[in-house]
This record gives structure tokens, sequence and C-alpha cells, in this order.
């Protein structure tokens, strides 16, 4: 089961980072700016953080399985029909929504049946599942650089939109689970059948808005989403711009990705332990302070070793990140509000996701500057920010641990 879930989670980050090998020359094709190029990762990211909640209802009511499936055809159709656009708007609708929702369905069922499989070596399997994704972006990053130089752009998206479909294989091992019988099934009391009754599980959660733990955590991170994958858009424009070949910046993304995949297993590794699983949420606020200081210190990167080993850094922050990033959710709502946690916490995550990347290529225009520091401008800016929410966000868990022991005594058991 770990191995499809690897799978499902590496084609959504994949699709979302490895094409930006492609946006350079699509920029010279259609004479678009960086701001309007960017659009087209924030548009995907945006829509499949948007399809949260109606991913989380579909897996509410049909299980994992089946949404998985219908992501990945409506995947492999974006990539396929952007394929025979000429103008940037059609890019924009087949590979930003209908592929961005496709990869939402892709997403959230993944995080939402490792809750249900897993427990006691539950961060554990979020980072091995994690893993998925920098293992593809290692992979194909490069396989994409080669594919456009064969085929050109419109060939390797035809090709990348078959290699989509296989999300539909790993979505159909996905055993199910035998749900538990609910409240909308006719039960006896005193002889008398009672009428069925809606099944809130069915449906989203609308009680977690008052669940302050969960409150701090969507506005920290919607906070840091601003500035959080402005760098990975902007890393292989950003080498190009100075002079490095197409190969040389693509293989940057393939180092970050090689660290990335070894970083995520470990964090769920080290999370898992006896003594950092009760203080997750310090651990996740660690995490966050690590990659902004990766991205304070990027400026001072010179040459391509510089950028090197800023790759190396980035990439073990931005596992650590990724990581803990849903543990931390789950650690907090527990397994069976996580759906639809997620869910409403990816709705309230696009917009800043949507506006994140355009913003950093507008602030690139504006200086002038063929670069990426316009992104990692604009993730200085809010790192700060979100550490400051997050950090509030632990002394709040902290203080509530506080005050149920006998809780935190007896999951501490378990490991």
């Amino acid at each position: 089961m770990a191995t499809f879930i690897f799978q499902s989670m590496g084609t959504v980050d994949e699709k979302q980072s490895s094409l930006t090998v492609f946006f350079k020359d699509i920029q010279l094709i259609f004479g678009a700016s960086y701001s309007q190029i960017a659009w087209i990762s924030s548009i995907m990211l945006a829509a499949m953080y948007a399809g949260g909640p109606i991913s989380s209802i579909l897996v509410n009511r049909y299980g994992s399985r089946p949404v998985v499936i219908a992501g990945g055809v409506m995947c492999g159709i974006g990539m396929v029909t952007a394929s025979f656009g000429n103008t940037i708007t059609h890019l924009y609708i087949c590979v930003g929504v209908v592929g961005g929702f496709g990869l939402s369905f892709n997403l959230q069922p993944s995080v939402t049946i490792i809750g249900k499989y897993f427990q006691v070596k539950r961060p554990l399997a979020n980072g091995l599942a994690m893993a998925g994704s920098p293992v593809f972006l290692c992979t194909l990053a490069p396989i994409n650089q080669f594919l456009f130089n064969q085929f050109g752009w419109r060939g390797s998206f035809f090709i990348l939109g078959a290699l989509l479909l296989n999300c539909c294989v790993a979505g159909s091992l996905m055993r199910p689970i035998c749900p538990k019988p609910t409240g909308g099934q006719l039960t006896q009391t005193n002889g008398t059948p009672k009428r069925p009754t809606t099944d809130r599980s069915e449906f989203l959660d609308l009680s977690l808005f008052k669940h302050r733990g969960f409150l701090i955590y969507i506005v920290g991170n919607a906070v840091m989403f601003f500035g959080f994958f402005a760098p990975v858009v902007f890393l292989a424009p950003y080498a190009l711009s100075h002079g490095f070949d197409e190969y040389s910046s693509a293989f940057l993304l393939s180092i970050m990705g090689f660290v990335d995949m070894f970083a995520r297993p470990l964090t769920g590794l080290m999370a898992n332990t006896k003594w950092i699983r009760p203080r997750i949420q310090y651990f996740f606020s660690f995490a966050i302070i690590y990659n902004g200081l990766c991205h304070l210190l990027c400026p001072l990167a010179s040459g391509y070793g510089g950028l090197a080993a800023y790759s190396v850094f980035f990439g073990i922050a931005f596992g650590m990140v990724c990581a803990l990033l849903f543990e931390t959710l789950m650690d907090l709502v527990g397994p069976q509000r996580f759906s639809s946690a997620v869910g409403l916490a990816t709705i309230i995550e696009c917009c800043p996701v949507l506006l994140g990347p355009p913003i950093g290529g507008k602030i690139t225009s504006v200086n002038k500057a063929e670069n990426g520091f316009g992104a990692e401008k604009t993730h200085q800016s809010v790192v700060p920010l979100s550490l400051t929410l997050l950090l509030g966000h632990s002394r709040v868990l902290h203080a509530a641990w506080c005050r149920s022991g006998a809780q935190l005594l007896s999951r501490v058991s378990l490991l």
C-alpha cells in the first residue's frame, strides 16, 4: 500500500515542480512575461488546493480508490489537451485548472488513507509516502529536458499526459477499509426502528473552525505559502539567466529532489521517536525556521557551486516541512476529522499559493532582473510572520497537552 501511495504522491509534486524546465522556452514562444508564465504553476497549485473540500467530500462518501482514479484521468487529459494549445490562456485552463483539480483528487485521498492504515508508525509512513515526490522530481526533471530537446514542449506534454495515467493504476490498488456502522443506518430502540439520519462524516466538519489550534495552523500556513513554492518555480529560470545551460539548470532540481528524497523518510523516522512525537508541533516549527533561513542566505550563493549547495540545503528544508505538514495536522485534529481538516485547510491556502509565484515574477520584471531573486524576496518577507504564527501554534498545543497529561502518556506508550 505504501508503494502505491508513494507513486501517487510523487506524481502530484513532480508535475508542479519538474514542469518548470519548460517555462523559459514557453515564455519565448508565447512572448509572455515572467509573471504570466508563473501563473501556470500558480493556477495549478491553487486548483489543487481549492479542490480540497470537493475531494474531501468525495473521499468521505466513496473512498480513496475511485477519487484517485478520477484524478489520474483528469491529469492525463489536461496534459494531452495542453499539448495542442496555441495561447497562454489554453495552458492556464488545461495545465492549471484541469490538471490542478486532478492533482487535488490524488493528493487528498493519498494522505487521508495513511491515517486509516497506520497509527503507531504514522509519522514514518507519512515520511515514506511523501518521499515519492522528490524521487519523481529527481528523475523526471532531466527527463523532461531530454523530452523537450527531442520532441519539443508539445510532444513532451503529450508523453507526460500518458505517464500521469499511472495514477489510475495506483488508485485501483488502494484497498478500501470497511466502514463502521454509522448513524445513517437503521437502528433499533425499544423495538422501534429509527429513521435514517445524515452522516456528518460524509461531508465537511465545519466545527473545526472552533478548534483554536486548527485556526492558528491554517493562518500560519496561509502566510507561509505566499513564498513556499516560489523558489521551486524560479530555481531553473534563475540558473538559466546566469548563463548556465539547460541541463545544468534542470540538474539543480534533481539535486534538490535527490536530497529531499532522503530528507522526508528520515524526518518521518525522527518524528516517530518517543522524544519528538509528543512534541511534533515544535519540530514542525523548527523545520519552518530552517526553511526560511535557507532562502534568506540564498543571495550569498555565487557560481554554480553556490547554487548547488543552496539546492542541497533547500532539499533538506523542503523535505522536512513536507514530511511534517500533514502529520502535524493529523496529530492536531485526529484521524477521524483529518479528511475534513485537509479540505478546509487547502481551500484557505489556495489564495496565497495562487498569488505567491506571480508576485515573485512581477517583482522580477519590475526590477528588470531576469532571475529568481524576486521570488526569494517574496519568501523572505513572509517567512518571519509564518514563524511567529507557527511558534504560537506550538505553545497553544503545549498548553493543551499539559492540561491533558493522561492522554499524552497514553500516546507515548503506543510507541
